[in-house]
């Protein structure tokens, strides 16, 4: 029995080194300015995640930052049969992390026992990023398609083509504001009568433009309407969207009564 359980230990230990070896092998082999740049920014666990995403086939390779922020970068990348793809990575180091995360998830209902240190919240977080663009999808409001999530590592549909990204309302205003705003109130109804969401931080940073037709991006923060604070999020997102376009000319609905079309039963 002894021997069994010896040998069952090495072979686990082997294991390991030859996954550790098929990984560094994979590193060297796609070496480049954009993977040494990973090395230098993400931790080991992360560049495991990415590396494990690549030894699966979920990404073939990785290209050029399109979007870096305090709290995640998102990269460029292709799957191996060519198909674009967005990679949001989470800084797990980054103490601007935390700041104002918990009150989206601590009243949420799927994430009541997450831990408050910032590799457990960013793990967190991208975990709710993937869940809400699940429901947002199923609920047929235009948002960046999830393709897999694991620890701090999202990889999702990329808006835009050949690496550049598709502008955001902020960079680029409607060329027909009447119509992006009329579908917009659609998409935020269909999250709270078919999703069960609000998505909590509407506004012309997070709405992108793909061939006349808005895309809502960076959910992660969406919240269940069973959330303590649900009612003053969709207050805020109908606030900041009418404020938005009737400054380009558009038809606004007043706010409480477009509040009160998206919550009626």
């Amino acid at each position: 029995m002894v021997n069994v359980a010896y040998r069952k230990n090495v072979d686990k230990r082997l294991t390991k080194q030859e996954k550790t070896y098929e990984t560094t092998q994979l590193m060297k082999t796609k070496r480049s300015e954009e993977y040494e740049t990973l090395e230098e920014v993400f931790d080991r666990s992360t560049l495991m995640t990415i590396y494990e995403f690549m030894n699966k086939g979920a990404i073939g390779d990785i290209h050029g930052v399109v979007r870096a922020g305090k709290e995640a970068r998102i990269y460029w990348a292709k799957s191996p049969e060519g198909k674009e793809l967005a990679i949001k990575i989470y800084l797990t180091i980054s103490a601007e992390f935390k700041k104002g995360k918990m009150m989206y998830i601590e009243g949420d209902p799927r994430f009541r026992n997450v831990k408050h240190d910032t590799r457990s919240i960013a793990y967190a977080w991208a975990q709710k990023e993937y869940k809400n663009l699940e429901l947002a999808t199923k609920a047929k409001v235009r948002v960046p398609k999830p393709i897999s999530v694991k620890n701090n590592v999202l990889i999702m549909e990329f808006i835009g083509k050949n690496g550049t990204p598709a502008p955001t309302l902020k960079e680029l205003p409607p060329k027909h504001p009447q119509q992006i705003y009329e579908i917009l109130l659609e998409y935020i109804t269909r999250l709270y009568q078919k999703a069960q969401l609000v998505h909590g931080d509407v506004s012309e940073y997070n709405i992108m433009i793909l061939r006349n037709k808005p895309i809502l991006f960076d959910i992660a923060q969406a919240v269940k309407l069973e959330h303590p604070m649900a009612s003053q999020f969709l207050q805020r997102d109908i606030n900041n969207l009418n404020y938005y376009f009737k400054r380009q000319g558009a038809n606004i609905t007043p706010a409480q009564k477009a509040i009160e079309m998206i919550t009626r039963d």
